[in-house]
């Protein structure tokens, strides 16, 4: 791929590009499985920079890439066709924050705990926290319509997203939604751009609604001998009215490996639900945790505990939140990844779909876990499996797709917060086959040239283990 360094450089100038090989092995991966080859890394630090490189780009018909921390799951930032990676991390700026209006202005580069941090003096927040807060941009999970723990009460990014500026892939700057809590003038593009994961345009600037830090929050923790009584739980714990703050579930593989890893000690059982309230009046956060707590209790929940303490929250929470990273160690020559990870299923079913995901995962000789931020329908998956032999790779793909019929059946949907990529495009694709010709039309319209990360979402491969680069040295059968 024939690419102008030096008018590149000229653009953002020589400390922010990069183009020797171990940066572009380095930014060819994200936290996905997958890998690629970036041809060179540009690092705008203006609106102007990313106008003109989308221009140059544009006409030279060469792929951009934009990219956040890198902590996607599916393979979005993978430059899977070479070309120029688009690092918007330095584009960090919080622009401006207006507590009258519950609402502040950011460039695409800032962290979202960064962003909380700078909020908290005006006793505001910003909701949607996904679990790699630490490190991922704003822009990322706009993105990728990421969500978190608490995504039961306040929703997804999509939810906090009043307007953003967009440039376009010929350059165009574009100013889309508004300062307003609600819009009804005309097509809402700015939603379009929600969850578009870099095919459409580049998010330069987003406004984003804020929410007031609560003064009371609880959490509570309850057992469960059998997975199903946790499923009726949160199905119940839903319907009933009550509004909790968040409710997630850890099945008895989570546990085990949160136990061995960590030397906690989270009883053996099938299933662990935690629930939170919060909220401005105390005397409301109790009544939601009380009838929160009959529920669990209803369904054989015992061994319950809560605490409005922050240290015994943090105590109640702790294997929940380093989950992830001890589903690595669960046993030894067993590594997690990240491929079915994030599907959606109706209340209803939550209990049934922890169950499949581990019929499933006997039948296909892997090891799946169950857990996830049930409250608001989404159930994590990882699989576990030795990386290195092609078989395991071929039992996780039978899995995957097994796990997505399942899914599909039931009225779920393929992705509840970590996007769609190259991980989760075949499911993804047979869940909205009566409107891939839409989502095309839509691409070519806005991107006719087609070098906005290229080969993802509906245009990815059917087959991502034979058809990408895995980050995994893999062994013959």
């Amino acid at each position: 791929m024939n690419i102008d360094l030096k008018k590149l450089e000229g653009i953002v100038g020589s400390n922010n590009l990069k183009n020797d090989i171990a940066d572009c092995y380095i930014y060819g991966s994200d936290s996905s499985v997958h890998s690629g080859i970036a041809s060179v890394i540009v690092r705008p630090t203006t609106i102007e920079h990313v106008q003109q490189i989308m221009r140059y780009a544009n006409a030279e018909l060469i792929p951009v890439i934009p990219r956040g921390s890198g902590s996607g799951m599916s393979g979005q930032a993978v430059p899977i066709k070479g070309g120029i990676v688009l690092d918007l991390k330095l584009m960090n700026r919080i622009i401006e924050i207006r507590p009258e209006d519950m609402l502040c202005k950011v460039e695409p580069g800032v962290v979202d705990d960064d962003l909380n941090r700078a909020l908290k003096p005006y006793n505001l927040f910003y909701p949607p926290a996904p679990a790699s807060s630490r490190v991922a941009t704003i822009g990322g999970e706009i993105a990728n319509n990421a969500s978190g723990v608490r995504s039961v009460k306040y929703g997804a990014t999509r939810d906090s997203v009043l307007g953003m500026k967009v440039v376009m892939a010929n350059g165009d700057l574009v100013t889309l939604g508004s300062n307003t809590r609600v819009e009804a003038s005309g097509y809402q593009l700015d939603r379009l751009m929600v969850g578009s994961e870099g095919t459409l345009g580049v998010i330069v600037e987003a406004t984003m609604l804020l929410k007031p830090i609560p003064k009371f929050r609880c959490l509570g923790r309850a057992s469960f001998d059998k997975l199903a009584d946790a499923g009726d739980t949160i199905s119940e714990i839903i319907s009933s009215g009550a509004l909790p703050s968040m409710l997630e579930l850890m099945d008895n593989v989570a546990i085990v490996a949160v136990n061995t890893t960590l030397k906690m000690d989270l009883p053996d059982v099938e299933a662990i639900i935690m629930f939170e309230a919060d909220g401005k009046i105390k005397e409301t956060v109790d009544a939601e945790m009380t009838l929160m707590k009959k529920i669990c209790e209803k369904h054989n929940g015992y061994e319950i505990n809560a605490s409005y303490d922050a240290g015994e929250r943090t105590k109640l929470y702790a294997g929940r939140k380093k989950l992830f990273v001890a589903l690595s160690r669960y046993q030894a020559g067993l590594s997690c990844t990240s491929l079915a990870d994030d599907m959606a299923v109706p209340y209803s079913k939550m209990a049934e779909c922890a169950q499949k995901i581990h019929e499933i995962a006997e039948r296909n000789h892997v090891v799946m876990t169950a857990y996830g931020h049930c409250g608001s329908g989404c159930m994590h998956t990882k699989i576990l499996m030795d990386p290195t032999k092609a078989e395991q790779w071929e039992n996780a793909k039978k899995a995957v797709a097994e796990v997505y019929d399942y899914v599909r059946s039931v009225g779920g949907t393929t992705s509840a917060e970590h996007g769609i990529g190259l991980s989760k495009a075949p499911s993804w694709k047979k869940e909205k086959a009566d409107s891939l010709k839409l989502l095309k039309a839509i691409k070519k319209a806005l991107d006719p040239n087609n070098i906005l990360n290229p080969g993802k979402m509906q245009d990815a491969p059917d087959d991502w283990v034979t058809a990408t680069r895995l980050r995994y040295p893999v062994a013959e059968k």
